[in-house]
Formats: C-alpha cells, structure tokens, sequence
C-alpha cells in the first residue's frame, strides 16, 4: 500500500484506480493513520494497529470532510499512543457499544420483578412517570452518581414527599444491583447509592375515642354498601389491613379456634390474627353462600370486592371524621389495646409486625398505662411519705 504525505491535498485529489474497487493511502508521518478511497468516491480516514495477538484492527476516525486534517493527525496520535500503552481502541469501543441503555435494563428489572413482586404495579408506575423520561435513553456507563443526587434533589422540590423520593431511589439503586448481579456491561458502581436522604416521618397519630368509634358504627351501617360496617368493624377488632380483609377467605377462618390465617401478609409471611368472641359474633353475621370470599362482591359471589373507597368516604364525612382515613382504624385498634394494659410485645404480634420499631410508635400510650398502674399500687399503699399532712 502506498505510503503518501497525507495533507488536505492530497486527500483532495485521491482517486481509487480504475480496476480496483478501494485503495488505501498511508500516511508517511503518523504511524497508522489511513485513507481509504472508494471506488464510488467515498473516503474515509481509519487508525490501523496490530492487538496483542498480532491481528491487524482498524479503528474509524471520520468520513473525509468531517474534520480538519489538523483534528485527524492529533486524534490518529492519541489512538497510536494509547495503543503503545497497551491499550486496545477497538476493544474499548466495542465495550462501550455493548452497554445498554437504561430503558434496556428497566425492561429486564420489570420482568423480574413481576415474577415475585406483589407491588409490581406500584414499581412499573415509579419507573415509567418518574425514572425513565430521566434517564432512558442514557447508557448505563453515563449515569453519575452526582447527577443521580441532584435529579432526587429536585424531584423533592417539585414537592413530591420524601417517602415517595425515597420509592423512587430505591427502585432506580435496585436496577442497578439487579445489573451487577446479571454481569451487564456498565454497571461497575451503583449510582443511586449512599445518597444522602432526608429524614422520613409518615406516622400518623390519629386514633378513635369510643364516642367516634360508635358515630363510625352508625354511619357505616346506614351505608347503601351492606359490606362496609363488618369490613370496619373488623379492622377494628383486628387490626388487620384493608387489603387483608378484602382478601379474606372462609377457608382460613377457625371459629374453634378463634384465629383468622392470613396466608401472605405485607411482610410476605404468613400470620395468625386472634379473634375475639366480639369479633366471632361479627363473623356469624356475615351470609356464608357457596363463595370462598368473607366480603363477596355484590355482582359475582364467586369474586371477592375489591374496593369500599366510595361508601368508606361518604360513611367517614357522615360521622364528621373528616381527617380519618382507613389505615387509622388499625391504630385506633392497636391503642385500645394498649390502654387495656396489653404490653407492645403483644400488641406487634397481634398487629403481625416485623420489625419492633413499627410498635414503638404506641409507647407513649403504654407509658399511659403504666403510670395509671403506678398510682393504683400507690393509693393501695395508703401511707403518706411526704410528711404533709
């Protein structure tokens, strides 16, 4: 192949001879730079090397005309001395073709995720209103961690809740451990990680007083939905969740024994809910057809309802309990429990909680309960210490 002083003339008027389809020109001053002319009167400028293992490589720098012959040399240079450190152009390229984009991997996540996931729709909505329009259409290897911090800090201040941020987070990081685990190409660190977050507080201290719990019990029986006043009577008996009740079949009811077997609970396990003789009488009343389903829907017997949020609204605004919401009703469940003297312990697993720190949040109730204790024991006594009279 010749080998040209290869400037912008010469690249100018480089010509393929006639009885080849492509010749290629090298340049007689910087190792490896080519010019290949086509028959058609295409040309190309490409850096050729030999790898490590002796094969002849070629790497595109740019079509002629695309940059100045200036810009061709120097990047021709850098490609020649990164290939003296031992480095490999081609290979390095390649890698970097073969990391995905995000949207790539997010498909990945959501079909893992539908197979295990109970919340699948919860994670799917995240990924699609939140995360991807972000970052869909980058390569994995382009998300930077400080980028990743400064796009959480502004979904905070576009006003979304700090638990809902953290949703956001944690799904985003859970791509990138789910990558790491499945060795794709770009994901050497995760970027969602060890990212300062605010602090998250969504407890919520709304209870009932017995007066409330009656103006509840009222209002729901006079409900058109002759389903909603057992469902609320219920969570408040038990504490159970909304989702559990509406899951709730016969099957898993032991009258004998008083316990309700909830087979798949929020923590992913199984959990027995002991029922009071209160809560049996209820039970009874429900009409037990040919349906697995304690709460059937009104439509179909064979299906179970699926949502009271309509009457369950209209009930709550009827009894003036405009600030409850359903979930409440297991904290009011839970701190009538306390005030009956039963200790957290006891409670948490009534309430089927995984984590004591979730019970925690009745103890000042219990230290209410105490103290009431204390002053028994102390009026029992009868003896003035204080020398008061």
């Amino acid at each position: 192949m010749p080998k040209v002083k290869l400037d912008a003339s010469f690249a100018l008027i480089a010509r393929c001879p006639n009885e080849k389809k492509k010749e290629c020109y090298w340049c007689n001053t910087v190792t490896g730079l080519v010019l290949e002319v086509r028959s058609t009167g295409g040309k190309t400028f490409y850096f050729r090397f030999q790898d490590q293992y002796g094969s002849q490589r070629q790497i595109k720098i740019c079509a002629y005309g695309d940059l100045t012959m200036d810009r061709i040399r120097k990047e021709a240079q850098r490609l020649r001395a990164e290939v003296v450190l031992g480095g490999d152009p081609v290979g390095d390229k390649a890698e970097k073709k073969a990391v995905p984009t995000y949207a790539e991997l997010a498909k990945q996540h959501l079909a893992n995720a539908e197979t295990y996931q109970r919340s699948y729709s919860t994670t799917e909505m995240y990924m699609r209103c939140h995360i991807l329009p972000r970052w869909g259409k980058l390569r994995l290897s382009e998300i930077r961690h400080p980028d990743v911090a400064k796009w959480l800090a502004e979904k905070r201040a576009e006003g979304l809740a700090p638990a809902t941020v953290e949703k956001i987070r944690v799904i985003f990081g859970r791509s990138f451990e789910l990558a790491s685990r499945w060795n794709i190409p770009g994901c050497d660190k995760n970027p969602a990680r060890n990212i300062p977050r605010p602090p998250i507080n969504n407890a919520r201290e709304r209870s009932l007083t017995p007066e409330e719990v009656e103006r509840l019990r009222r209002a729901t029986e006079a409900s058109r939905n002759p389903l909603l006043a057992p469902i609320v009577g219920m969570a408040l008996y038990t504490g159970a969740r909304l989702t559990e009740l509406l899951s709730a079949k016969w099957q898993h009811v032991d009258l004998d024994r008083s316990t309700w077997l909830i087979p798949t609970s929020k923590t992913g396990k199984a959990r027995h809910v002991p029922l009071s003789q209160a809560a049996i009488a209820l039970i009874k009343t429900l009409p037990k057809g040919k349906g697995d389903w304690l709460f059937p829907s009104p439509k179909d017997k064979t299906k179970r309802i699926t949502t009271i949020k309509h009457s369950w609204q209209k009930a709550r605004d009827e009894a003036k309990l405009y600030d409850l919401h359903f979930h409440d009703l297991r904290h009011a469940s839970a701190s009538f429990l306390i005030n009956s003297g039963i200790d957290l312990f006891t409670v948490g697993r009534i309430l089927g909680h995984a984590d004591h720190k979730s019970t925690m949040r009745y103890a000042h109730l219990a230290n209410d309960t105490l103290l009431a204790a204390a002053e028994a024991g102390a009026a029992k006594m009868n003896t003035n210490w204080t020398g008061v009279a």
